[in-house]
């Protein structure tokens, strides 16, 4: 696992880079533990937890963040594909993982052949699942099934359980290990379609878990809490709960937006990841001169504008264009300009004693100053995961302790 150097300059590589917080990682992971697990509840067993890490770990890097993860002790992990749970299996993860969209047709051997867990979301991919598992001819094999019970995205409709329950009975080589729904707008909770539909689908999700124990099928682990929920719905925890961005640093947006400290002061978490890049050109521009494609930004009186090495192809949302800001030198200075592929400009003019070379912070942390990642999120309409996946692979990241 790479560690970051003290300069990473100082390597063969273009100056960007991003620096990657184990220790957060795990604070935030045994925070997100202890919480769904109170000290004044009586449980027999504890609940578990899934980790998301879907997406190269929100850009974090998928290997390094689940190992790290799976050392704090987490029960689950949750990739989207195949071929995500395949690269963990090769990094050497141990620990269940559930695949969530599933297998397509032709992936059920390899699949098996990796110990990977199917999500099923359609009733004839069971019989897709029994071919593979029966031309194994081992143990049966466990799978999960997703009830979708109203984000009308992914699952079997309620109305479908008896038809799941009669395919199941026909599948002898298949054993049911957990039922699962995802919601939609666990974050809201305003009175609007949104802020309702929480509550909806709950109410569709176990009496569909009570028709399916009512035809004698033990459902096995329960899971249906996402971040949103985990923090905020306590009666969604069930048996074992998924965590996906609060895993990363940063809590969905809520609303009521009046409610998000609230909320946000329940589960204390610290921000994993800081993009950063260094400046790779000073110039002074004067009044009236155009900046970067199309002269989207001219300046009003003479200006310092620095270049960063780093642009929308590593991960620079490009909706920042003459509208986001950096942290550079313990100040924000406004992006400027349309941001490129490879470089970013920014106005410098406002921050004394800049250099080539200097470090500036995307998002993240830089000594006792902090840019979340969230906020610049929510100054474009749209959410935090978005920038951190987006964060691409040519950019190095440093793993740190």
């Amino acid at each position: 696992m790479a560690r970051a150097p003290k300069n990473p300059t100082t390597l063969n590589m273009r100056p960007v880079w991003a620096d990657v917080s184990l220790s957060a990682l795990v604070h935030n992971f045994e925070a997100i533990r202890s919480y769904v697990n109170p000290r004044n509840e009586k449980r027999r067993t504890p609940r578990q937890v899934l980790c998301i890490v879907k997406g190269n770990a929100y850009g974090h890097g998928g290997p390094e963040v689940t190992k790290a993860l799976e050392k704090a002790g987490s029960d689950w992990f949750g990739v989207t594909c195949t071929e995500e749970g395949i690269a963990l299996r090769k990094a050497g993860v141990r620990k269940p993982i559930l695949i969530l969209t599933s297998f397509v047709a032709g992936e059920e051997k390899r699949l098996l052949e990796q110990n990977l867990t199917a999500v099923i979301h359609r009733c004839e991919q069971l019989s897709q699942l029994e071919t593979a598992a029966a031309r194994r001819g081992k143990k049966k094999v466990s799978f999960h099934l997703k009830i979708d019970s109203g984000m009308n995205r992914l699952g079997i409709t309620p109305s479908s359980v008896d038809c799941f329950a009669q395919q199941l009975a026909k599948s002898r080589h298949l054993q049911l290990g957990g039922v699962m729904t995802h919601f939609a707008s666990s974050e809201a909770f305003s009175d609007t379609v949104a802020g309702r539909q929480t509550r909806e689908q709950e109410e569709r999700f176990f009496a569909a878990l009570e028709r399916l124990r009512a035809l004698g099928i033990d459902p096995g682990i329960i899971h249906l809490a996402n971040s949103g929920a985990i923090v905020t719905r306590l009666e969604t925890w069930a048996d074992m709960v998924r965590p996906g961005v609060i895993l990363y640093g940063y809590h969905p947006g809520y609303d009521p937006v009046e409610r998000r400290a609230e909320f946000e002061k329940r589960l204390a978490l610290e921000p994993v990841m800081s993009l950063r890049a260094r400046i790779i050109s000073l110039r002074d521009v004067p009044a009236g001169a155009g900046v970067g494609y199309g002269s989207s930004f001219v300046p009003q009186q003479a200006s310092r504008i620095a270049v960063l090495a780093a642009g929308y192809g590593d991960g620079i949302h490009r909706g920042l264009s003459n509208f986001g800001k950096v942290l550079i030198r313990g100040a924000l200075a406004p992006m400027v300009g349309i941001i490129s592929m490879d470089v970013t400009m920014i106005d410098v003019t406002g921050v004394p004693g800049v250099e080539i070379g200097d470090t500036a912070t995307v998002y993240g942390t830089d000594g006792k100053f902090s840019y979340p990642a969230n906020l610049v999120a929510r100054s474009i309409g749209t959410v935090t995961s978005d920038l951190l996946c987006a964060v691409s692979e040519r950019v190095p990241r440093f793993y740190q302790r």
